[in-house]
C-alpha cells in the first residue's frame, strides 16, 4: 500500500512537472515571442563603411541592405539549398523548427560548461536568431529561439524557410544572401554555382571572417569545401560521380579577384580584426556604421608604389616580397601598411600582412641594445674593440664567435661608430654589458610584443636571434623620434552610429615616458649621423634624405632571408621589409642597404616633400674619469686608413683627402671597458669586477692587422 502509494505520488509530480512546462511553453508561445507575420517586413541590416583619414576616401564597405539581392526560390538552385541544409542543418526536411536530438547533445555539453557553448540549432533557429534575436549565449536566448522557430515553422514551408535563410545570411566580406555570395566569390549569379561553389558558400556561413577565400589558405579552403561534399553525398543529394568531381575541383582557382571591392586590404583587415574583438562582426556588418581610420590616402598611394616598384627591382635578389609600415610617433598613427607588394597574389601567400608578422630583425634591433646600455650609463663615447673575441658557449655545444659583415676587424672605436657601421662583434659586446634581461626589457617598454621567452636568446638577439613584428619595431623607433615617450599605434580615429552619435574609440591614453630623453637623444644622434656609418655604407646610401636630418637602421638575417630598414624624422617612421614570406633564403648580397633601403628613401623623399624640415636636438655629453667610458684614454693617437683599399694613411696624407674616404681610427687600448668599469654601475662607485668571465675572453684574443 505505501510502495503504490509512494508510486503515486511520483507519477502525480511528473504530471505536474510537465503539465507545469507545457504551460510555461505555451505562455512563452502566445505571449513572450514576435509575431512570425512581421518576419517578410522586418528592416534588413544597413551598410558600415571604414573611410581613411579625411573620410573622403571608402576603403572598405561591409554591406547590409545596399548590397544585398533577393532573389525569388527559382533563382536559388537546388544544389545550394542541399549544400545549406549538409553544412548547417542535415535533418532540415525532418524537424518541426528544432532538432531535439542535436539540441540534447549541446545541452549536455552546455551543462558541463555552465553556459551556452554548443549550437545545435537548425536553420530554422538560425533564422529566428537572426531576425529577432541577438547571438548572446544564454539559455534564455536559446529557449525564445526555439519557440520562435517552431512558431515560424508552423507559418512557412520548408522553402519558403530556406530561401528567407539563403537571401539573409552573411557570407564574409559584405556579400549577404546567397546571390551577392556568388557573384562577390565566383562572378556568378546563384542559379549558375556548381555543386563544389555551392558546398564552399555553405562552409562559409559558420564563420565569414574566419573562412573568407580573401583571409584562408588554399588548404584550407580546399578543406572546408571537401566537408561539405562529403556532407552531400552522405545525405543523397549528390551521386558519387558528382562527389568525386567536386572533391577535385579547384576551388581557389574559381574564386574572382577582390580588387575593385577593396582599398588598402591588409590595413582594412588590420582594423576590422580589432573591431571584430571589440564589438563582434554581427553589429559591424548590420549596423550601419562610419569607421574612420587613421590611413593617410595619398601616403598609402606612395607606399603601394614604392614597395610595388622595389619588389620588383628585388627578383634579382631572389626576393619575392616585401612590406612597408609608417607611423606618426606623435599620435601612433598608422598612416600606411602594405602587408605585401600585392595582397591578390595567392602564388607569394600575398593576403598575409607580413607587418604583424614575426620575423627576425637582423642588425635593426642593435639600437635597442645600445639604448638599453646608454640607459645604465654607458656613452656614445665609451671605447670599445673590434677584433675576434669568443664569447664562449653559446649553448649548442659550440662557443659563439660572431663577425663582422665584410669579415674584417675595425679596432678600437666609439659606440657612437660600432652601431653606425653596425659592426657585429661590438654589438655583442654591448649586450653583455646592457644584459639580455634588460634588453628585452626595453624592448617591450618600447612596443615589442613578442620575444616573451628569456630562455631562448643568448648574445645573438643583439644580432636579430629574436623574431619580432615590423609594425612593433616601427613602434618601437616612434619612442626614439618623440625622445623617449611612447604611443601605442592605433588604426581607427573615431567611429559613428546610423543616428551618427560616436560610439567609440576610447580616447588615446596620454603619450608614456618610457625612456631617458638623453638616451633617446644619443640614438637619434647616432643613427642620423651620416659621417659616422660613412666608412662601411659610403656617404651617399639610400640611407640618407636630400634635403632634411634622417635616422636609420638596416638589418640583415642569417642567411639573406629577412632585409629590413627602419628609418625616421621626428614626426614619421617608416619601416621596410624584404624577403620571402615562407622564410626563403634570397641570394647571397641581399642586404637591408641594397633591397630594403631604396624602398624606404623612395617613399620617405615623397612623404617628406614639402613638409618642413626637423632637427633632431643634440644629446649633452657626459664626462667621467673613468678610462674608455666617455672616450678618455691614457693615449689615443689617431690612425687614418683609406676605406678604399685599407691601407694606412698618414695624418698628412689623410688631412688631404675627402673626409668621407678616410677612417679614423685609434691604436688598440691597453685594456677592454670591462677592466675599467663595472658593467652594472659604469658611472658610480662600484669598482670593476675583475673576475669577470668575460674580461679575460675579452683582452686574450690577438689583434687583428685589419684597420
Amino acid at each position: 500500500m505505501i510502495i503504490r502509494r509512494l508510486i503515486f505520488e511520483v507519477a502525480y509530480g511528473f504530471v505536474i512537472l510537465i503539465v507545469a512546462g507545457l504551460i510555461g511553453f505555451f505562455a512563452v508561445y502566445a505571449f513572450g515571442t514576435p509575431d512570425v507575420s512581421t518576419l517578410s517586413s522586418l528592416p534588413l541590416a544597413q551598410t558600415s563603411y571604414l573611410y581613411d583619414r579625411s573620410g573622403t576616401h571608402v576603403l572598405y564597405a561591409l554591406h547590409g541592405e545596399e548590397n544585398r539581392i533577393v532573389v525569388s526560390h527559382d533563382g536559388i538552385p537546388d544544389v545550394m539549398r542541399q549544400a545549406t541544409v549538409a553544412s548547417e542543418d542535415g535533418n532540415f526536411y525532418e524537424h518541426h523548427g528544432v532538432d531535439f536530438g542535436g539540441m540534447i547533445r549541446a545541452l549536455f555539453e552546455d551543462i558541463q560548461a555552465g553556459k551556452i557553448v554548443q549550437g545545435g540549432s537548425t536553420i530554422t533557429q538560425q533564422l529566428a536568431r537572426n531576425v529577432f534575436y541577438n547571438r548572446d549565449r544564454t539559455f534564455k536566448r536559446k529557449l525564445l529561439e526555439t519557440v520562435m522557430a517552431i512558431k515560424i515553422e508552423q507559418a512557412f514551408s520548408k522553402d519558403e524557410i530556406l530561401d528567407m535563410y539563403l537571401n539573409r545570411v552573411p557570407y564574409g566580406t559584405n556579400a549577404y544572401g546567397v546571390e551577392m555570395a556568388a557573384q562577390t566569390y565566383f562572378g556568378k549569379p546563384a542559379i549558375d554555382l556548381s555543386v563544389d561553389e555551392s558546398a564552399f558558400l555553405a562552409s562559409l556561413t559558420k564563420a565569414p571572417s574566419l573562412y573568407s577565400p580573401y583571409v584562408a589558405t588554399h588548404s584550407d579552403m580546399t578543406s572546408q569545401k571537401n566537408t561539405v561534399v562529403r556532407l552531400m553525398y552522405q545525405l543523397d543529394f549528390i551521386s558519387r560521380d558528382q562527389e568525386q568531381q567536386a572533391l577535385v575541383a579547384d576551388i581557389a582557382s574559381k574564386v574572382v579577384p577582390q580588387a575593385d571591392q577593396i582599398q588598402a586590404p591588409h590595413f582594412v583587415f588590420y582594423v576590422l580584426d580589432q573591431l571584430n574583438r571589440q564589438y563582434g562582426r554581427e553589429i559591424l556588418d548590420r549596423g550601419g556604421w562610419k569607421i574612420y581610420t587613421t590611413l593617410d590616402w595619398d601616403l598609402q598611394q606612395t607606399a603601394e608604389r614604392v614597395v610595388s616598384e622595389g619588389a620588383k627591382k628585388n627578383v634579382l635578389f631572389g626576393a619575392s616580397n616585401a612590406a612597408l609600415t609608417a607611423i606618426d610617433p606623435r599620435t601612433g598613427e598608422i598612416r600606411a601598411m602594405v602587408g605585401s607588394k600585392d595582397f591578390f597574389d595567392t602564388s607569394i601567400d600575398g593576403e598575409v600582412n607580413v607587418t604583424v608578422r614575426p620575423r627576425q630583425p637582423g642588425s635593426s634591433f642593435k639600437p635597442i641594445a645600445y639604448a638599453t646600455a646608454f640607459e645604465k650609463g654607458f656613452q656614445p663615447e665609451t671605447i670599445l674593440t673590434d677584433k675576434p673575441i669568443d664569447f664562449g658557449p653559446d649553448g649548442t655545444g659550440k662557443d659563439y664567435i660572431p663577425q663582422n659583415y665584410d669579415g674584417q676587424y675595425h679596432g678600437t672605436m666609439p659606440m657612437r661608430s660600432a652601431l653606425a657601421e653596425s659592426l657585429n662583434i661590438p654589438a655583442v659586446q654591448t649586450l653583455y654589458l646592457a644584459g639580455i634581461g634588460p634588453t628585452v626589457d626595453m624592448a617591450h617598454r618600447l612596443g615589442i610584443t613578442t620575444l616573451n621567452d628569456l630562455n631562448r636568446y643568448g648574445l645573438a638577439l643583439v644580432l636579430g636571434g629574436g623574431e619580432v613584428k615590423l609594425l612593433d619595431m616601427v613602434s618601437s623607433f616612434g619612442v626614439f623620434a618623440r625622445e623617449g615617450e611612447r604611443i601605442q599605434a592605433r588604426g581607427i580615429t573615431r567611429i559613428f552610429d546610423q543616428s551618427g552619435k560616436k560610439i567609440g574609440p576610447d580616447d588615446p591614453a596620454p603619450a608614456k615616458n618610457v625612456l631617458d630623453p638623453e638616451v633617446a637623444r644619443k640614438i637619434n644622434s647616432i643613427l642620423s649621423d651620416n659621417m659616422a656609418r660613412t666608412p662601411i655604407f659610403g656617404s651617399r646610401s639610400p640611407l640618407t634624405l636630400p634635403d632634411r636630418p634622417v635616422a636609420a637602421k638596416t638589418g640583415t638575417t642569417q642567411d639573406f632571408r629577412d632585409a629590413w630598414t627602419i628609418g625616421y624624422t621626428p614626426s614619421l617612421v617608416v619601416g621596410v621589409w624584404v624577403g620571402n614570406n615562407d622564410n626563403h633564403p634570397m641570394k647571397g648580397g641581399a642586404d637591408g642597404v641594397f633591397v630594403a633601403a631604396p624602398i624606404w628613401h623612395d617613399f620617405m623623399v615623397a612623404a617628406t616633400k614639402g613638409t618642413p624640415v626637423e632637427n633632431f636636438a643634440a644629446y649633452t655629453p657626459v664626462t667621467s674619469d673613468k678610462l674608455l667610458l666617455t672616450g678618455t684614454r691614457e693615449d689615443s693617437p689617431a690612425l687614418y686608413f683609406d676605406i678604399n683599399s685599407g691601407k694606412k694613411l698618414s695624418e698628412k696624407k689623410a688631412s688631404k683627402k675627402d673626409p668621407s674616404q678616410v677612417r679614423v681610427s685609434m691604436a688598440d687600448a691597453e685594456h677592454s671597458i670591462l677592466y675599467y668599469v663595472n658593467k652594472n654601475d659604469p658611472l658610480g662607485p662600484t669598482p670593476p669586477d675583475l673576475s669577470d668571465p668575460m674580461l679575460a675572453r675579452w683582452e686574450s684574443v690577438p689583434e687583428s692587422g685589419n684597420p
